[in-house]
């Protein structure tokens, strides 16, 4: 594969999966539930066939769900296997993380076992790598005590290959989440159990009272009930021991509260435009030694038939390790691997956010004494009751235009392009170990030198860009000098001092153009100022 399309391919896998684990999400019953967790791992990791076995009362596992395949669910669906037989089905084969794979060549001890299971004929495999239809590999789902919950069972890959490291964590953290869904799911099943109790067995109130308090109390995540409506609307009235424990606060001091007071302040407007029925949102909350953590905030409104709303019941959930996985994921795919910069993809896209396709700006004047009753037209505010878009005729889009003259006061966004004098040279004489090392010092250097709202990123081999928004024609023009003067220095790689010349090019970003001509030119004009410059100036070695 084309290592500058790699990005391109990880971030549609990627988006894939956040859109698998969304569905999640938005299933309403365990049913449900179980069914998106089957068709997440058909239409979002690239397999035609898997299987969600989930543990019963007894211990044994049931085919819960199937997906992928008509006549696989006909046969599987319902079927049982023994706690037994899985344990040995976990214990053997590759250990790939979480996951467990089992290749054809061992499976054939299994064939004899009560497991439920799909095979399909087909030949012997071509090339190491290649998947045969004896091979299995399972995903177990673990609750968060540890216990096993379930077990995701795939077959068929579509690139008839076995999946290798990104798909394989790929699959670990979609079992990781699905194994939070299905226990959310039951936990919402119990909890809506409870409710509808209090709601209609008026007869049984005091059994239902205790019922809902031993299933708030001793939840495995957080649990808290909120005022709704008067002077103290969101305050927390009551909180379990796992929201106290998540948050470093015991109950007495949690009742001074309610999650306006804890949330982030960039997570302010998520929490506001979390509807209070059926409202979910992912945010931080402050613990109390000053951190932050992430967490899947649910709210339902438990409600008197008589006087309407009464109060809030909101369900907490960690999810600090799959942000981090999923952060992590996000900036493996949008970064060099080998510098740390941003990579072409996250380039053009950073660029592309700045551009409109106007060439030129709509008048730009404030809106005042504004009614949104009183207005035909639809806008979406943004985090402080603005609108967050063009308005009755006005841009709130911060326009680009190329300086035209020296003005200081005229700035725009620059584009310096810059391509190494000499690197080439070095990776023929001292190896790939010695060039790469030289790389990563001049991203290093050139970050150094441009201010914190700048972006330095890597397009590729040694190729550098570098947007520096606010700058005129002089400004960027000593910028390039100074960016220039720090690569020039010696660089030591192994006891070695090697020396690149940088050569570049200076383009001005303006609305009316595409990322890609903006780049070109000032690739365009790097290339005229390497020719331009006597061949004797470029340092290099």
């Amino acid at each position: 594969m084309d290592t500058d399309s790699e990005p391109y391919v990880r971030l549609t896998t990627l988006r894939r999966l956040h859109q698998s684990v969304a569905r999640l999400n938005t299933a309403r019953s365990l049913a449900d539930t179980l069914q998106t967790v089957a068709d997440g791992v058909v239409t979002g990791l690239g397999f035609e066939l898997a299987a969600v076995n989930l543990v019963r009362q007894d211990g044994d596992l049931v085919v819960a769900a199937v997906g992928g395949s008509a006549a696989a669910e006909a046969m599987m669906a319902g079927r049982v296997g023994s706690r037994a037989s899985w344990e040995r089905r976990l214990g053997m084969g590759e250990a790939w993380g979480e996951l467990r794979f089992i290749p054809y060549s061992d499976g054939w001890v299994l064939d004899e076992d009560d497991v439920p299971q799909w095979h399909t004929a087909g030949p012997a495999p071509r090339f190491p790598e290649e998947w045969h239809p004896m091979d299995r590999l399972y995903a177990p789902m673990y609750t968060s005590d540890g216990d096993l919950l379930g077990v995701i069972s795939v077959d068929k890959p579509r690139n008839g290959r076995r999946p290798g490291a990104w798909g394989r964590e790929a699959l670990q953290m979609y079992a990781f989440q699905a194994a939070i869904a299905i226990s959310n799911a039951r936990l919402r099943s119990n909890m809506q159990r409870a409710l509808v109790r209090l709601e209609r067995e008026q007869q049984a109130l005091r059994a239902s009272e205790e019922s809902f308090r031993q299933a708030f109390e001793y939840a495995p995540s957080g649990m808290a009930i909120a005022e709704m409506g008067g002077d103290e609307q969101g305050r927390l009235i009551k909180t379990n021991d796992a929201l106290c424990r998540l948050l470093g606060r015991p109950a007495s001091v949690m009742q001074r509260y309610s999650f306006s007071d804890l949330v982030h302040p960039e997570d302010v407007g998520t929490l506001l435009r979390t509807s209070a029925e059926g409202g979910r949102a992912e945010l931080r909350l402050a613990r109390r030694d000053g951190s932050y953590i992430w967490v899947s905030l649910r709210n339902s409104v438990v409600a008197d038939t008589a006087d309407g709303p009464r109060f809030l019941l909101t369900h907490v959930e960690d999810i600090e390790e799959r942000k981090r996985h999923e952060l992590a994921l996000a900036h493996r795919a949008s970064h060099d691997s080998l510098t740390g910069l941003p990579n072409s993809a996250e380039l053009r896209t950073r660029l592309s956010a700045r551009l409109c396709e106007r060439p030129t700006p709509l008048p730009a004047e404030p809106v005042a004494a504004y009614d949104p009753q009183e207005s035909t037209h639809s806008f979406v505010m943004d985090d402080f009751g603005r609108p967050a878009g063009p308005l009755d005729g006005y841009d709130y889009h911060e326009h680009l235009t190329v300086p035209e003259t020296d003005d200081p006061a005229d700035k725009g966004l620059a584009v310096l392009f810059c391509d190494l004098d000499g690197f080439k040279s070095i990776n023929d004489r001292f190896g790939h170990h010695c060039g790469d090392a030289v790389l990563q010092e001049v991203a290093r250097r050139l970050s150094a030198q441009v201010r914190d709202n700048d972006t330095v990123a890597r397009l590729g081999g040694d190729e550098f860009v570098v947007l520096a928004v606010g700058l005129g024609r002089a400004d960027a023009a000593d910028l390039a000098v100074r960016l220039r003067n720090a690569i020039i220095p010696p660089i030591r790689v192994d006891g070695r001092a090697v020396r690149v010349g940088a050569s570049f090019g200076i383009g001005w970003a303006a609305c009316g153009m595409t990322a890609e001509e903006v780049l070109q030119s000032a690739d365009q004009r790097m290339y005229v100022e390497k020719r331009s410059r006597a061949k004797g100036h470029r340092r290099a070695g």
